[in-house]
């Protein structure tokens, strides 16, 4: 058959101008003049096959008997397509299954830029709604797939008890003292942790005032006896605490490696420095330089206010973006470092001559800092019409500036922090008073659902962006 036209396949020339197609078992005859208008298209292509071969990879068969084209397609879609070919231009109906119709154009091969301005707007609106929730349906399989693989390390963790010496009672510890919400007593211990950072907290902040300084013969301030029995009495708190975690933890190896294990070791650490130091201090008069180092470390007590986050989720999912939005923090940065620098040269040309605070450049990076943020100090303003002019720029180029990536930081902070009520819940249902039976409640029908969503959706991306089959036929020959 091979050098044989579409006529001579067909054996008679009485019909030459006239193909026969059945779509599903839609049959219709078309004239070939009017599928040539479009000749990109793929029943047009037919048109210039030269050889059953050719045919075969433009159709799914062809009847030799009845002079017949077969397509394995919807026939249900198939109007439309008729429609285009009598009007040059595509509808799309309301009640139609977009990505069905956009896969049927695709392989008829018609180009959406076909679609009537009636029905275009429509139509790439409801293409792009499922982009639009691509962030979201990526963040659901997130955070099962992230939740589910945190549980499974808890589940791990609590089963190395089993082969452990005394290993119920120390897998009730543990899960007493890590979960806050695990029982009455964790939930009676997280009670008095938080209250007793925060009393550390308050008495370090009284006694930076004056009304509670007290001083010894020689004017030096001394701390207040109150106030150190509150220290003294936190201090020894927070020591257990970690201590006794420590003890009951199911890998000792790999105890400090946690962030909340190494905030409970540095909330504590720089007591005991202070107290070495001034040790060293006392027996070494050469030394007494190091109390100013102590006075450093003393200060350090602030960061207690961090074990907040072991009995808070919103404080843990804080930490958890910041760890995973450096990318968007960074481009925050960088979006003010280029306002600060672009209007405090701005103004600096403006305002050099009518005012003495924004005389030099480093001076106009304090002043557009202050503006772009919108804190406004009021300390450094300027003072021509130029410069205000200047300022509301600044003040609006900072507000667009700082909500840009806002809006992604705040959609991960939902991520994790989805995660994180997930796994406390998976961890309140769990039950160890007989051993452990089953692992922690966790939806895994949902868990696979979404790996095989994923795994659909992105088969159908490759085959949306794989070459069309007009330019692999033309590659084949």
């Amino acid at each position: 058959m091979t050098g044989q036209s579409l006529e001579d396949l067909s054996g008679t020339n009485i019909e030459e101008n006239v193909i026969r197609i059945n779509v599903g078992g839609f049959k219709k005859r078309l004239l070939s003049n009017m599928l040539s208008r479009f000749p990109e298209t793929r029943l047009a292509r037919l048109l210039r096959c030269q050889s059953k071969d050719a045919i075969l990879e433009l159709c799914d068969d062809y009847d030799d008997a009845e002079k017949e084209f077969y397509f394995d397609r919807n026939p249900a879609l198939f109007p439309y397509v008729l429609n285009f070919y009598n009007t040059g231009r595509l509808h799309v109906m309301a009640e139609l299954c977009i990505f069905s119709f956009s896969q049927e154009i695709e392989y008829w091969g018609i180009n959406e830029f076909f679609i009537d301005s009636c029905c275009s707007n429509a139509y790439h609106c409801r293409i792009m709604e499922p982009n639009r929730d691509e962030w979201d349906d990526k963040s659901e399989e997130g955070s099962t797939a992230s939740s589910f693989d945190e549980i499974l390390e808890f589940y791990n963790d609590a089963t190395k008890f089993d082969k452990q010496p005394l290993g119920s009672v120390r897998r009730r510890i543990w899960l007493m003292l890590d979960n806050p919400g695990y029982s009455v007593p964790s939930r009676i211990i997280s009670v008095f942790s938080i209250l007793v950072v925060l009393g550390s907290i308050v008495t370090m902040c009284m006694n930076s005032m004056a009304e509670f300084v007290v001083l010894d013969s020689d004017g030096q301030p001394l701390e207040d006896p109150r106030f150190e029995i509150v220290e003294l009495f936190g201090i020894g708190w927070f020591t257990f605490e970690l201590l006794a975690r420590f003890a009951v933890a199911p890998d000792l190896l790999h105890f400090f490696q946690h962030p909340l294990n190494l905030i409970d070791l540095v909330s504590i650490l720089p007591f005991y420095l202070t107290l070495v130091i001034n040790l060293v201090a006392e027996s070494s008069p050469a030394l007494t330089n190091l109390g100013r180092v102590a006075q450093v470390l003393r200060l350090m007590r602030i960061f207690r206010i961090l074990k907040l986050a072991r009995h808070s989720t919103g404080l843990r999912s804080l930490g958890a973006t910041l760890k995973n939005s450096y990318k968007e923090v960074g481009l925050l940065l960088l979006y003010l470092a280029v306002g600060v620098s672009f209007f405090s040269v701005m103004v600096y040309t403006v305002e050099k001559e009518d005012s003495d605070d924004l005389n030099t450049i480093p001076a106009c990076w304090w002043w557009a800092t202050v503006s772009m943020t919108t804190v406004g100090y009021g300390d450094v303003v300027p003072v021509s019409i130029a410069g205000k002019l200047t300022a509301s720029a600044c003040i609006l180029a900072g507000i667009l500036v700082v909500v840009l990536p806002i809006t992604l930081i705040f959609n991960k902070f939902s991520l994790f922090y989805k995660r994180q009520k997930q796994l406390e819940v998976a961890m309140k249902s769990c039950d160890f008073d007989e051993g452990i039976k089953e692992a922690p409640s966790v939806n895994l029908r949902n868990y696979y659902a979404h790996k095989v969503k994923s795994l659909m959706a992105s088969l159908s991306n490759m085959s949306r962006s794989s070459p069309s089959e007009h330019s692999l036929t033309e590659s084949l020959h």
